[in-house]
């Protein structure tokens, strides 16, 4: 009998850790913009949004739009972590990449603390597109599960 109570427990506890898994993005953006101009910034958000309120599905028959506005997509409440841009008026400083990274990894230590796993990291780059662009950034996002 105890046995049986034993397994039964253990059998419940694999199917709780075999539950839905949650995700959550935390977004990097780096200026390289020359000159210092940039901003840099880690981001978070602190509310969930669900993704089918601002969806529409296309078909022949019905090729209505989803009419959300701006603002009911926009999400208000989140964590804005300061970075330092790549450039300043020398050039590219290697000192603010070493900050950025020690700062980066900070974030993600603490989201490993509070029980995240690191799933996937994706980046990017959108960089100057020639003379007077002055545009540019480098995006990273990492993305944690539980």
């Amino acid at each position: 009998m105890k046995k049986t109570n034993l397994f039964a427990c253990l059998i419940c506890l694999i199917t709780f850790s075999l539950g839905a898994q949650e995700f959550k993005v935390i977004t990097s953006v780096e200026s390289i913009v020359p000159n210092g101009l940039g901003r840099s910034r880690i981001i978070s958000a602190l509310e969930d949004k669900d993704y089918k309120e601002f969806s529409s599905v296309q078909t022949e028959e019905d090729n209505t739009r989803n009419k959300s506005k701006r603002e009911e997509i926009r999400v208000k409440n989140f964590e804005e972590t300061k970075l330092l841009n790549f450039y300043n008026l020398g050039g590219i400083r290697f000192q603010n990449i070493a900050a950025n990274d020690a700062i980066i990894t900070s974030k993600i230590n603490t989201m490993i603390a509070e029980g995240w796993e690191l799933a996937f990291v994706t980046s990017a780059v959108e960089s100057e597109g020639g003379k007077g662009d002055g545009q540019g950034i480098f995006i990273t996002r990492y993305i944690f599960k539980r």
